[in-house]
């Protein structure tokens, strides 16, 4: 692994994407799944292709929400990333400070929010279906409302369990896109082709709750220049900022 130091309700049914391109969370709690990684990182493909691989185990979006986030801390050594962005960093130092770790690497994957480094093990299994399990303590609707000109128009709503809970609460939005290839021609993947999947593009948040445990945002949120919207989609979560704790993960596919 590369290492750097780091500085500093109601029920609904689970997933159903419809006419109008729409989904609803359901009952139960999905698993948020954050995999830091980077293009110049030579263990980070592996990873990589666990996280795509996830769908083809049977994990389906209603039980994992996969993201891949690609780091910029390593641009430095030969190879710049063209997927990295400064706040998908900053936004892992922040998660890591939370659990009092003094270290950030990749590849990293976040289970809830907390470091889960047996993601190649049983133990995952084992975790998915734990909070599988739970009662969902946020509800999620997301619908996208277009997917062109180069940004998909996502309408989100979600709704807290408990009014209390608004507080510490927020509200998150990604766009992402699969079969994504890059021909890697410096630094430690030099000569490789590396393909990957759940590449979020664009993060926006965090998104307040109001008194009464609701939020709503309509936003555009942007694809690759020439991006392939048939092979896009949206991801909503709900986050506990103070602890980092992931109260409910909604994915949306473009129809």
């Amino acid at each position: 692994m590369r290492f750097a130091i780091s500085l500093t309700f109601l029920v609904l049914p689970a997933l159903a994407a419809a006419a109008g391109c729409k989904a609803e969370s359901g009952a139960k709690t999905a698993a948020l799944v954050e995999l830091y990684t980077s293009e110049g990182c030579s263990s980070c493909p592996p990873a990589d292709r666990w996280l795509s691989g996830l769908a083809g185990r049977g994990y389906a979006p209603d039980r994992v929400v996969p993201l891949a986030l690609h780091v910029d801390y390593w641009d430095y050594i030969g190879w710049k990333d063209p997927y990295a962005k400064r706040e998908f960093s900053l936004r892992q130092r922040k998660l890591s400070q939370l659990q009092r770790m003094a270290l950030v690497y990749t590849p990293q994957v976040l289970l809830q929010g907390k470091d889960f480094p047996r993601w190649g093990s049983a133990a995952f299994d084992s975790a998915v279906d734990t909070i599988n399990a739970r009662p969902a303590k946020a509800r999620i609707s997301l619908e996208i409302l277009d997917a062109a000109n180069e940004a998909i128009d996502l309408q989100a709503r979600a709704e807290l369990a408990e009014p209390a809970l608004a507080a510490d609460a927020a509200l998150y939005l990604a766009v992402y896109e699969n079969r994504l290839m890059s021909r890697i021609t410096a630094g430690e993947n030099s000569g490789r082709t590396l393909t990957h999947d759940h590449v979020v593009l664009e993060w926006q948040g965090p998104f307040a709750f109001g008194p009464t445990g609701r939020a709503s945002e309509r936003r555009a949120l942007k694809l690759l220049p020439k991006g392939a919207p048939e092979r896009s989609g949206a991801v909503g979560f709900v986050q506990d900022r103070r602890t980092g704790e992931v109260l409910q993960a909604l994915l949306l596919p473009s129809c």
